[in-house]
């Protein structure tokens, strides 16, 4: 028969399933460099997960009964479970304290308050910051001349292989008929900002009226951006009822 006692499962045993046990639950974001309020499960194992970029660091204190693993990308933290036994009649209490953790991801700090609760596992996913995906599209961009980034920026669109370092931004709504193309409407699928690049794009899908032949002169036009730098179409010939997909590059923001 087990001894009576209080108990504090941390073993070595338990720590080491933290980095095998799925995570499951609802999705939570948190940026770097401000304190995000979370929820996290008292029960469950959590899981952290480091955009673009790995977990350097986990800073919490480990006298309030936390189990937190790191592994790549990925970071796993457990509240763990005090269990009473008295005379093998067992009593399990799980942790109601607030814990803050300062998780090193990607080059920034994230500071995590975190109320544990009730509820499913959560995944929490660092998302970076301007500066963060600045510094990623300098990277990316910095060393080609401004017609590679513009073709490289064209590709990325029409292959939807968008970076995470671009911030996709609201497109605008409804359909849009250029005084050069009366028998074609277009509606902006996606756009993007490229922070650190001093770039903007949008992807427009063009439905055709008529037997359309595009000249992508014709999409040089104010209501798709004031600077525009760069436009390109993925067919050019269209008959009634077929679509096309256009990509413009603009410098600065998209407005």
């Amino acid at each position: 028969m087990p001894m009576p006692g209080n108990r504090l499962r941390a073993s070595a045993a338990a720590l080491s399933l933290l980095a095998t046990t799925p995570a499951m639950g609802q999705a939570v974001t948190a940026l770097p460099d401000q304190r995000s309020a979370i929820r996290l499960s008292n029960r469950d194992i959590n899981h952290i997960v480091c955009t673009g970029g790995d977990v350097e660091d986990v800073k919490f204190s480990a006298e309030k009964g936390l189990a937190v693993e790191k592994a790549g990308s990925d970071a796993w933290i457990k509240f763990m479970v005090k269990e009473t036994d008295d005379a093998g009649h067992v009593t399990r209490t799980y942790v109601t304290t607030p814990s803050e953790f300062f998780v090193s991801c990607n080059g920034a700090i994230y500071s995590l308050y975190a109320e544990p609760a009730d509820i499913p596992a959560q995944t929490v996913t660092l998302v970076p910051g301007s500066a963060q995906r600045a510094r990623a599209n300098q990277d990316l961009l910095g060393p080609l001349v401004e017609e590679e980034r513009a073709v490289s920026v064209t590709l990325a669109m029409l292959q939807d292989r968008v970076p995470a370092s671009f911030t996709v931004v609201a497109p605008e709504a409804g359909d849009i008929t250029l005084a050069g193309l009366p028998s074609a409407l277009l509606r902006e699928r996606r756009r993007v900002e490229i922070d650190g690049a001093g770039l903007s794009a949008s992807e427009y899908i063009v439905t055709a009226n008529g037997v359309l032949d595009l000249d992508e002169r014709l999409l040089l036009d104010r209501r798709l951006g004031a600077r525009i730098f760069a436009v390109s179409a993925d067919r050019l010939a269209l008959k009634p009822g077929e679509i096309a997909r256009i990509i413009v590059v603009r410098r600065g923001d998209v407005r």
